[in-house]
């Protein structure tokens, strides 16, 4: 694979195991580990058919000096603001799941724009074999340029909480150290930590970790390792658990926790409504 998506160094070699445990208790995995393990497959159902027939938004082209242009969904609130979330999706890609999120995350809070950034180029996943190769083979190169086209598309000066789910919960935070100045908030549901502490000294703004109990894959000690950088960088943040399995709360996940996705919901509103509220 080139230019995967690596967060950080690997220390160890892990081993697949039955159930939802694919792996050793390593604290230092990137995504295309996890994501090409069997257990990891498992633990992740395939979306049922669907599609959103009254969308909010629309379909857009993100410019790309010297590439291919950028694809995202972007919804825009009826009167002008500066607020903007930038969703990022699960290892599916931009299907219409995400897209209905992002509109009932628009029309819940009203005063923002949201912008869902297609990080695999059209590209989605029906089925976990599918979404393996995606997502373990993304070019970390084009992914940062497509995240770039979309600040560049949002315009100086804005006021960015970058939020998303599993895959889209690393790139999330990754986006928000690209964000700069920009970045109000990061909201990160299980997504693999950053742990370079000298590149957290540069986020400009708190994380709300969104994490599982009973997760095998982005586990307590992963969890505790990157709160425990974070708070060496100096940055902020706000974990939260909660008791159910990994992608407990992904959009696209047929068989989510209706409960705990409903608290982690509530949790996110009010940490949304709290960075536009002026």
């Amino acid at each position: 694979m080139k230019n995967t998506f690596i967060l950080f160094a690997v220390f160890a070699a892990f081993s697949t195991a039955q159930g939802q445990s694919c792996c050793t208790k390593n604290t230092d995995q990137s995504f295309p580990q996890l994501a090409m393990t069997d257990g990891f497959a498992a633990a992740h159902l395939e979306p049922l058919p669907f599609t959103d027939e009254k969308p909010n938004g629309k379909n857009i082209i993100l410019n790309i000096k010297g590439q291919n242009p950028g694809k995202a969904y972007v919804i825009m609130s009826e009167a002008p603001t500066k607020n903007w979330i930038f969703v990022y999706h699960e290892w599916w890609g931009l299907n219409d799941y995400i897209r209905k999120e992002a509109d009932k995350l628009q029309t819940t809070l009203g005063n923002v724009n949201v912008i869902a950034i297609d990080l695999f180029d059209g590209k989605v996943a029906d089925d976990a074999k599918a979404a393996q190769e995606l997502s373990s083979n993304l070019n970390d190169a084009r992914a940062r340029s497509i995240i770039k086209s979309a600040l560049n598309y949002v315009g100086n000066d804005m006021r960015i909480v970058s939020l998303g789910w599993c895959f889209g919960g690393g790139w999330s935070l990754q986006s928000a150290l690209l964000e700069g100045q920009s970045a109000v908030g990061c909201v990160m549901y299980y997504g693999v930590p950053e742990n370079d502490v000298n590149k957290l000294k540069t986020l400009k703004c708190d994380i709300l970790g969104i994490f599982a109990t009973n997760d095998d894959f982005i586990d307590k000690d992963m969890v505790s390792k990157f709160q425990t950088n974070l708070e060496t960088a100096g940055v902020k943040n706000t974990i939260q658990f909660y008791e159910a399995n990994h992608a407990f709360a992904n959009p696209s996940n047929p068989k989510h926790d209706v409960e705990a996705t409903r608290s982690a919901y509530e949790l996110v509103l009010t940490y949304l409504k709290e960075k536009f509220a002026n």
